[in-house]
């Protein structure tokens, strides 16, 4: 039998570094030799010996169990939990790495410092969240289950803990009020917090809560009845895995074992059924999943994933485990090692095998170990470069890379050996159902990327995912999966496509519904596919929010959108009179659903993108027609109302002009009517500046923050009277006199594109009358011209245009265009009107501008419309593929991607010709 083990690491020099650490009183033999190769060999540990010199010198002076109780100390004391908890775990990860280096501590050993310290942080973690909300009681009701390595206590050098909480409503404290869920999950929360954050000490260990049931739509703790619930009658094959090596590890440690005792049935079965065979088999799938069958030792090797490595091991223990744990209790052992002598021990696999898989783990988690201190990352790869290779292999005790990957070869074959035979006796009745056959058929039908098309198809029909888990769900998955998988890979990168539609199943509440309707309606399989393949922004909205795609199974979703003022009424009418909150979220979900819609009719080529620009901006108007006063009328509650005095919002830039696409955002400035020195009527009386500075600041957060329904808009306040370093809102008159008397020459041509979206129509003339007041100021045009140059010469040195495709910013784009228009605007006070375009048009009317300028604002601005959508904001080495050139040239109507290319020469130079008539010099930049 081959033997995978590791020799002792060479001599190695200490630094005058650590010894000055040391106090100049060196560790002999291997702690020494550790100690010197940690400081050579890892950052990371060279760090920690440097900050944790006390921990370091007691390790040196006292020995491994002197270090280990004194970090254990680090517990207690009067420092802040979390602080106390960083420092501790920093002094065990110290410590473990040296003691594993120095071969004082085998790889259990190691794992299990590093999992007690896991167990016992987590535990004060949980104790200082409960005790912050309920100072006096003890931290009942409130369970952390352990999965993965540290339910096993087999945690890695640089782990995230899988774990799952679970709180009891009747007993977990709570202040009196607190609803007992939500006082849960603010616990929760704060558990979540203190492990995580980070300071000068570090962290103490990343935290992943994503086994729990539908993790994506849970709340991250779970009332243990319905966790019961779900766990005896609704969990998946895997999730029966997952709990193999599951304990309870802190917080109400006898709560978490009552739960595990209640599932005990559901995780191991008594009797070996075709229904247990068929768990085995999907599991069997699923670990197919996780590694790439030609990947071979060797840079990038990933010990974990890859074949016959670290994740093959635990899964021969556990599928084994599965089989016969039910009637044989002493096969349910968490840890990997633990298992393989057991189900050895029981007759069920042979000693030699138990042994040479054993080996084999051994040798690939102290290698990992070794990996991942060395900067503390969560890595499992081998080094891509050839001097990281060769320091890892001395790492290992080794003389050169090439040692270590001989030892890694054999391993790995020796595992992946025995993991086939596994593997082709649990699928030798699903052959029609393998990636390799289904590779086979996809190449044979010459589809693009049959591998990873095969891979995908597995996956969906594991069972894996919420939508897919029924009968009826697979039946109809089935119907539509050959021209679904056609219509994948026709697009332009098949895999990215693939993968998006692969996020978009995950998060599908439901699939029966969905994957019949498509089944009926076969043109939405080539829709959908295109979404997917040509454009990330709508894709990632799918993905996010697979009910989007609802919207095209209305009968209007491609007629084109009402006009704003209809759609700011049919807003209001879906917000309805609910309570503020719940409008938030409706306001976003309507929104989302008419910003896709939009995005859809343009890669379906079924609307101007000059019109889509339109409709973006009446989304928006919408959007403030609704919340402004839901926003007020709360804010009122508390604070009252301001006499005679109105909050007003005015828009710019492109907002203002009524030209959005789909990833603007929103330019705006907050006014308010009437006499400063007011003051509000309510309960809490305001002075009229704060009020409305403070209800401005409520508007924004309405407009910007993300609910549980997403997020809505960016809002930009820049453009106010002095700038960040104003008040975000002022009087209409302050805001007048400002532009009379203090505003820079580029206020004023922002102002050109300025307009009321809310305020009532007294004080939106006002407004309107003090921004044509400020645009019609005498002005000398030499000092306006140099102004207008300089600004945009400014604008090139920060954000350099990318080349010909950047049709915002590159040289003869619309931001050209656009300092052109608003100096002519300026200079002849004329054709002053937020639209870009009709400005435009006016100056050509009068003789100021040629009129191939319309055509080159109309060409680049639908350009911009789609490129928000379908690409990359790229220069002129972008390439596009064949489909994204193709609906490209199609919305700017042109014959072909070629001709569009030479449409967008011509109109650069047009505008560039223009700047140089107009502002007497050739504009800079590219």
């Amino acid at each position: 039998m081959p033997d995978f083990s590791l020799p002792p690491l060479t001599d190695a020099r200490l630094p005058d570094d650590v010894l000055r650490l040391l106090d100049g009183v060196p560790p002999a033999g291997a702690l020494g030799n550790a100690i010197g190769h940690g400081w050579h060999y890892s950052p990371f540990l060279r760090g920690m010996m440097r900050t944790r010199d006390a921990t370091l010198r007691t390790l040196a002076g006292d020995g491994v169990d002197a270090a280990v109780a004194a970090a254990y100390a680090q517990l207690t004391g009067d420092a802040a939990p979390a602080a106390r908890m960083r420092r501790a775990k920093a002094d065990i990860a110290l410590v473990a790495a040296l003691a594993d280096l120095a071969g004082l501590w085998s790889l259990e050993q190691v794992t299990a410092a590093l999992s007690d310290i896991a167990d016992r942080t987590l535990d004060l973690a949980v104790t200082t969240a409960v005790a912050e909300r309920a100072p006096d009681a003890d931290p009942a009701g409130f369970a952390v289950l352990a999965l993965g390595k540290l339910g096993s206590h087999e945690l890695n050098y640089s782990s995230d803990v899988d774990l799952i909480f679970l709180h009891d409503r009747a007993s977990l404290p709570r202040r009196e009020r607190d609803d007992p869920d939500e006082a849960a999950v603010r616990v929760a929360r704060r558990v979540v917090e203190l492990m995580q954050m980070r300071d000068g000490d570090g962290y103490v260990f990343r935290v992943d809560l994503r086994l729990r049931p539908s993790s994506e739509a849970t709340p991250i703790t779970l009332p243990f009845e319905a966790a019961e619930s779900y766990y005896q009658s609704e969990a998946l094959p895997w999730e029966r895995a997952a709990f193999i090596r599951a304990r309870a590890c802190a917080g109400d440690v006898a709560l978490g074992g009552q739960f595990l005792d209640a599932i005990r049935p559901f995780v191991w079965r008594r009797s070996l059924d075709y229904s247990a065979i068929r768990d085995i088999e999907e599991i069997s799938l699923r670990i197919r999943d996780h590694f790439d069958e030609g990947q071979k030792v060797g840079p990038g090797f990933d010990l974990k994933r890859g074949r016959g490595g670290i994740r093959e091991v635990e899964f021969f223990a556990q599928i084994h485990q599965m089989i016969f744990g039910g009637r044989e209790p002493a096969l349910r052992a968490p840890a990997t090692l633990d298992a393989l002598a057991a189900l050895a021990a029981a007759g069920r696999i042979e000693a030699a095998d138990a042994a040479q898989l054993g080996d084999a783990y051994r040798l690939f988690r102290t290698v990992e170990h070794r990996i991942q201190m060395r900067a503390d990352e969560q890595t499992h790869a081998v080094p891509t470069a050839a001097p990281a290779r060769t320091a890892l292999a001395r790492a290992c005790g080794l003389d050169g890379w090439r040692a270590l990957e001989r030892l890694l070869v054999a391993a790995t074959r020796a595992v992946a050996t025995r993991y086939d035979g596994l593997i082709a006796r649990t699928e030798a009745d699903r052959l029609p159902r393998d990636a390799e056959a289904l590779a086979r058929t996809f190449k044979a039908q010459k589809l693009p990327d049959p591998a990873g098309l095969a891979d995908m198809v597995v996956r969906w029909r594991s069972g894996g995912y919420r939508a897919l888990r029924s009968p009826d769900a697979q039946h109809a998955l089935e119907a539509v999966m050959p021209p679904l998988i056609e219509a994948l890979g026709e697009q332009p990168d098949p895999r990215t496509a693939a993968n998006r539609l692969d996020a978009f199943l995950e998060q599908l509440p439901a699939g029966v519904q969905f994957l019949g309707f498509l089944d009926a309606n076969p043109k939405l399989i080539g829709l959908l596919a295109r979404l997917l393949g040509v454009t990330p922004v709508l894709a990632d909205a799918l993905a996010r929010t697979p009910d989007l795609f609802d919207v095209l199974l209305d009968p209007e979703a491609f007629a084109p959108l009402p006009d704003g003022d209809s759609l700011a009424e049919e807003l209001r009418l879906f917000v309805g009179t609910v309570h503020l909150e719940d409008r938030l979220d409706r306001v976003r979900r309507w929104t989302a659903e008419r910003r896709f819609q939009i995005g859809a009719q343009l890669i379906e080529g079924l609307t101007d993108p000059l019109d889509a620009a339109t409709a973006y901006a009446g989304l928006a108007d919408a959007a403030f027609a609704v919340l402004a006063p839901a926003v007020s009328e709360a804010f009122a509650e508390a604070h009252g109302h301001v006499g005679d005095s109105e909050l007003l919002v005015l828009a710019f830039g492109r907002f203002g002009g009524r030209a959005l696409t789909a990833r603007s955002d929103l330019d705006i400035v907050f006014l308010f009517s009437g006499d400063h020195e007011a003051q509000s009527d309510g309960a809490k009386p305001l002075p009229a500046t704060l009020y409305f500075n403070r209800l401005a600041q409520r508007l924004t957060a309405a407009l910007s923050v993300p609910t549980a329904a997403g997020a809505l808009y960016e809002v930009d306040t820049r453009l106010r009277p002095s700038g960040a370093q104003g008040l975000l809102a002022v009087t209409i008159d302050t805001f007048a006199a400002y532009q009379q008397q203090e505003a820079w020459t580029w206020e004023h041509m922002a102002l050109t594109r300025a307009r009321v979206v809310v305020g009532a129509p007294e004080a939106r003339a006002a407004t309107m009358a003090a921004i044509d007041a400020a645009l019609h100021m005498d002005r000398d045009a030499a000092a306006l011209r140099a102004d207008v140059v300089k600004m945009r010469d400014e604008m090139e040195a920060h954000k350099p245009g990318a080349g010909l495709w950047d049709v915002k910013l590159g040289a003869g784009g619309l931001v050209d265009l656009e300092f052109v228009i608003h100096y002519l605007q300026l200079r002849d006070r004329t054709a002053f009107t937020p639209d870009l375009r009709e400005a435009c048009r006016q100056l050509i009317e009068a003789g100021e501008l040629a009129p191939a300028l319309l055509d080159a604002h109309d060409l680049q601005t639908r350009l911009l419309v789609m490129l928000r959508l379908v690409g990359p904001q790229a220069g002129s080495a972008v390439k596009f593929s064949a489909d994204v050139g193709k609906r490209l040239a199609q919305s700017t109507g042109h014959a072909d991607f070629a001709a569009l290319e030479s449409a967008l020469k011509l109109a650069k130079a047009e505008v560039l010709g223009a700047w140089e008539a107009a502002l007497g010099s050739k504009r800079r930049g590219k």
